[in-house]
């Protein structure tokens, strides 16, 4: 019989969330479901992909911060791709020297990227590609700041 009640409370609790779902107050749990979904994914892929802090020195950090800085505010476009994000550059701005120079000190920290960097357009577009093992789009977006 416990096993029956057991049954009964989960059909109760089951179709009271159905009637708040069609209420307006089930648009509040729907946009909250949503949002720890987004945040879980957030999480999962902090835990799987992580950078080793301790991979660069005091110096090559600060250097790598400074062109961290200098790719994000010079992208002229940034293009979801199947396994990641490329982010688009013109050689105006960024050099591909540069764009070598920050894949060197990423890789040593966060290992778990691959690379691309391609010289397009007979030279008017540098292209830096970020890919990686499936869930590397989540951590692309939130640690570049994507939407």
């Amino acid at each position: 019989m416990e096993k029956n009640g057991l049954k009964i409370r989960k059909i109760v609790a089951t179709g009271a969330l159905a009637m708040s779902l069609t209420s307006g107050a089930g648009a509040n749990v729907m946009e909250q479901g949503i949002e720890t979904k987004k945040s879980n994914e957030m999480a999962e892929a902090k835990q799987k992909f992580y950078c080793n802090t301790k991979a660069l020195t005091s110096v090559e950090r600060a250097r790598h911060e400074a062109l961290t800085k200098k790719l994000l505010a010079m992208r002229k476009e940034t293009v979801e791709t199947e396994k990641g994000y490329e982010f688009r550059y013109s050689p105006a701005d960024v050099t591909v020297a540069e764009v070598a120079e920050w894949v060197v000190a990423e890789s040593k920290c966060c290992a778990f990227f691959d690379f691309h960097i391609d010289l397009e357009n007979s030279g008017t577009l540098i292209c830096l590609r970020l890919t990686g093992a499936e869930g590397v789009k989540t951590f692309i977006r939130a640690e570049f700041a994507l939407k």
